[in-house]
């Protein structure tokens, strides 16, 4: 039951650290962090846009079932080559095959969001251009060590070794820009790439 003139509460339908961190640096702090369990493969010949779109949304429904009286934001963020959606890597095997492929080669990454207000919806999707340099065997190797990769999209972490183009923000989960007007200041990474708009976590984006 909601109380009149209480504050909205806010769940964030993702356990996501990172994405936690970008609300909070908009000044955002959620009142609740449910992780969404729901089934994440690809559907037959699904385009990565509407993956990133029905994940966010399915998400966001899955945690709002349980809190009607809340805002609840669920996110999701889509790696593709071309028309080929890269796993989230949970084996180091997945992450060099995602790594090899995106060596030296541009793709694109889709962070999809979903809001579930208690009288409305919406939902947005914002897209990155992002170039990888070409990646040597060691330093392959290297990250792979470091597991930064596990659960990530693509394979990779938003920090390291690209260059991206378009909407800033988008790989690191939110969509920041897109959906709230201004993102984080961000830093340089490894690669020293800088995004549109400025500098990014992963060399822009």
């Amino acid at each position: 039951m909601s109380v009149k003139g209480a504050k909205p509460r806010l769940i964030l339908a993702s356990a996501s650290p990172r994405r936690l961190a970008l609300l909070q640096q908009i000044g955002i702090e959620p009142h609740g962090i449910v992780a969404a369990e729901i089934d994440e493969t690809p559907q037959k010949a699904e385009l990565p846009r509407s993956l990133a779109l029905r994940l966010a949304r399915g998400k966001a429904e899955a945690v709002a079932s349980d809190h009607a009286d809340a805002f609840v934001l669920g996110a999701d963020t889509v790696v593709a080559c071309g028309r080929r959606i890269l796993p989230k890597a949970e084996t180091e095997s997945e992450a060099r095959a995602c790594l090899e492929l995106l060596s030296g080669r541009a793709h694109r990454v889709w962070t999809a969001v979903h809001l579930v207000a208690p009288d409305r919806t919406s939902e947005r999707v914002c897209e990155t251009r992002v170039t990888f340099k070409r990646l040597s065997e060691e330093e392959i190797a290297f990250y792979l060590a470091s597991g930064e990769w596990r659960g990530k999209a693509g394979g990779y972490a938003e920090h390291g070794m690209a260059r991206g183009s378009g909407d800033p923000y988008p790989a690191s989960g939110l969509g920041i820009t897109s959906k709230w007007g201004k993102g984080p200041s961000g830093g340089k990474g490894p690669s020293g790439g800088k995004g549109k708009g400025g500098k990014g976590p992963s060399g822009g984006t």
